[in-house]
């Protein structure tokens, strides 16, 4: 079942995605409907569900213009595996290097990773009480309710039964300390388990392939190792191998697989450098068509060969992205541009977005620089004409320079609070406030914008 994120309509997605990137609204468009698409599929009830495929998408645009970020965002607000792959990694079947069908294990392993933690928040209570009676054995061992000679105790003398009684009041009284945190601090000894010397790199992928999930983590985690530590870290231990105990990871398997296969984003970045080049002299390039080739299978809809399991590629939404500085789309064979046939261009920033991207988003840099300084409990605040210089000197250097979009308000940012940040807490002691004015921002950045030799090595 499609998570309650999905059911998000166009409008709503767009304006979730408003609050983390500026501008490129066509894109946004885009995938809003990308995401919205597939939860109408799941409302059709004719034979025609199956054949009701994605339409990937194929944006177009320059460095750092949002482009990997829309797709990261939309897979949060749609609860879905992602992934985020880069095309010139992958080499042609029979070369060294990383295949293609590795993006889809690497999206699968995400889903596996997601799904078992929301099962771990669904056990989490009972598997805190769980820890809470293995600590409680270390403090307190339990009266048998045998005795080792195998009589019950209800044959034995009363006062047998009334140290019973007395044994499990007393634990009921440090069962009230522990969850006050009174017993913190004291130390007893537990049993963890601790990672086995064979690593998944040494497990042949046949054992693995008919491994159980259960099998494997047991065969990973088989060792058990005495520690004594805090009753506050003992906790913390425990409390994953408890909550893993109480999951059924063939239900994990399962629901993973599915989620990965119906809600899947592969998001393939750098598809432009395995185009051929736009120069008609050139000829093809081998390698990198044979790379195209590979990925085509991928894209229309494949079942690949995992782990857990096989899964089918037809119903994973692909987001392909590429600068395309040098080739063009139309430089990818013509089998893998008909499998994105939704293409975007995303524009390149100008100086009003730079000033809106510190801002607005609800993780703006100077929202971001701000929280350090408040871990310091310093005060750092932003004049409007100081915002506004920032976001032109990082334009200029951008034109004078190479363009590398809103990552230049990164480097930027970073020359004008560095050595405020390295002077805190030695120089600048808690609860000064420092005010960052357009005197300053051209005291420390203007020079520097100015003079193409000294801004390259902003970078």
């Amino acid at each position: 079942m499609a998570p309650k994120t999905s059911y998000l309509t166009p409008k709503e997605i767009v304006a979730a995605l408003d609050k983390y990137i500026i501008g490129q609204q066509t894109a946004k468009r885009n995938v809003a409907i990308a995401l919205r698409n597939r939860w109408r599929r799941m409302q059709v009830q004719s034979d025609i569900r199956g054949d009701i495929t994605p339409n990937n998408i194929l944006m177009i645009g320059a460095t750092g213009v949002g482009k990997t970020e829309i797709a990261r965002r939309l897979a949060k607000i749609a609860d879905a595996p992602f992934v985020k792959v880069e095309a010139s990694k992958f080499t042609e079947v029979g070369y060294i290097g990383r295949d293609v069908e590795s993006m889809v294990r690497d999206l699968v392993e995400q889903a596996i990773s997601m799904v078992k933690k929301a099962k771990e928040e669904e056990v989490k209570e009972k598997a805190a009480q769980q820890v809470e009676d293995i600590v409680l054995d270390a403090l307190i061992p339990p009266i048998s309710q045998a005795t080792h000679s195998g009589r019950d105790i209800s044959s034995m003398p009363m006062p047998a039964q009334d140290g019973l009684n007395l044994n499990e009041q007393t634990r009921e009284r440090f069962r009230k300390k522990l969850q006050n945190g009174e017993l913190d601090d004291k130390r007893i000894e537990i049993s963890v388990s601790t990672p086995s010397p064979i690593g998944v790199g040494m497990i042949g992928s046949n054992m693995v392939g008919e491994a159980s999930l259960t099998n494997l983590h047991d065969m990973l985690l088989k060792r058990s190792k005495k520690r004594k530590v805090a009753i506050a870290e003992a906790k913390r231990l425990l409390l994953p191998e408890e909550a893993h105990k109480l999951i059924d990871m063939d239900i994990v398997k399962e629901e993973a697989l599915a989620k990965a296969q119906y809600t899947g984003i592969v998001f393939i970045d750098e598809i432009d450098k395995i185009a051929g080049s736009s120069t008609e002299n050139d000829g093809p390039d081998v390698s990198r068509e044979g790379v195209q080739r590979d990925l085509l299978p991928i894209v229309e809809g494949s079942a690949v060969n995992t782990k857990y399991g096989l899964i089918y590629t037809d119903h994973i939404l692909f987001i392909a992205a590429g600068a395309f500085h040098v080739s063009k789309p139309s430089a990818l064979i013509p089998e893998l541009q008909g499998r994105f046939p939704i293409r975007v261009e995303l524009g390149s920033l100008v100086k009003e977005d730079f000033q809106r991207i510190l801002q607005e988003p609800k993780n703006a840099l100077t929202k971001q620089y701000q929280a350090l300084f408040e871990a310091e409990k310093v005060i750092l605040s932003f004049e409007e004409e100081a915002v506004a210089e920032i976001a032109a000197i990082a334009f200029r250097i951008n034109e004078q320079v190479e363009n590398i979009g809103a990552r230049r308000l990164h480097t930027v940012m970073s020359h004008l609070l560095n050595d405020f940040l390295f002077d805190v807490p030695d120089k600048i002691a808690p609860d000064e406030h420092i005010r960052v004015t357009k005197a300053l921002v051209n005291e420390r950045l203007d020079a520097l914008a100015k003079r193409k030799d000294l801004s390259e090595y902003i970078l």
